[in-house]
């Protein structure tokens, strides 16, 4: 008997899920309309909003560039505390630890969101992770352009949706070799997409991802620009014939990041 009170049957798409707020409901008996129901449900939801704020203000790329390479990612290269600048400045080992901490803490901020309140808990959740990786709280509101995080979301919500993203991404980085413009694209396609295979049920899921997209391409403003000029660097995941990494590890107005 205790067993199921676990469960709780979502009225939007009539399949059981859980989450610790409908426990709690259950549990204590709580009646639609109650004030401890409406505290719970907005105490959880406030909780969705701040943990994934500050997980996702936690930036890897400026803490390992800091504390292994003894410099700022942010004053070199792009300037963008991102994988792309740290591949591009300190190599490939340092871009792979980047990225995997920042689906990593995106992720982690998604599945506490579903605890807490089940897949509109992990929406609300996944934005504000992504958001806190833009506009971080412990570096002057000055982070990541949340490609890798919004992948990560993507990934979580529905990983069909993810691959179908993934593709795109990857036909248009290699394709032109602009990872400006393979992000971009991608995640104005997201949400999209995600409606597309998720249908109405995940209505808040993808307000939430066209939310974070509008987010990613305003962070992406100068690379547009620069695209549009056609003075848009391209990656280079090789070195050149002396050796020398293709970006100078000092800052470089023209660098260009996802």
């Amino acid at each position: 008997m205790a067993a199921t009170v676990f469960f709780a049957l979502a009225e939007e798409t009539r399949t059981v899920v859980w989450n610790l707020v409908a426990y709690l409901i259950v549990r204590w008996e709580l009646a639609e309309g109650s004030a401890l129901r409406s505290v719970l449900i907005l105490g959880a939801a406030l909780l969705c909003i701040a943990v994934p704020y500050l997980l996702g203000s936690v930036n890897p790329a400026v803490i390992i560039s800091k504390r292994i390479y003894k410099r700022d990612v942010r004053a070199c290269g792009s300037g963008n505390a991102g994988a792309t600048n740290m591949l591009r400045t300190f190599g490939k080992g340092a871009a792979a630890a980047t990225l995997f901490c920042d689906l990593a803490k995106a992720a982690l901020a998604f599945w506490f969101g579903f605890f807490l309140l089940g897949i509109n808990g992990a929406a609300i959740a996944g934005f504000f992770a992504v958001f806190g990786h833009i506009f971080p709280i412990f570096a002057k509101f000055r982070g990541g352009k949340g490609v890798a995080c919004l992948a990560a979301v993507a990934l979580c919500t529905s990983p069909l949706t993810f691959a179908v993203v993934f593709g795109i991404w990857l036909i248009i980085a290699l394709g032109t070799r602009y990872v400006s413009l393979a992000s971009v694209m991608s995640a104005l396609l997201y949400p999209l997409i995600l409606r597309a295979f998720t249908g109405s049920g995940a209505g808040l899921s993808v307000a939430m991802a066209i939310l974070s997209a509008v987010f990613v391409a305003f962070r992406h403003k100068e690379n547009l620009q620069r695209l549009y000029h056609g003075k848009e660097p391209k990656l280079q995941l090789r070195k050149n014939k002396t050796g020398e990494k293709p970006e100078s590890p000092e800052k470089d107005s023209k660098g260009a990041d996802d």
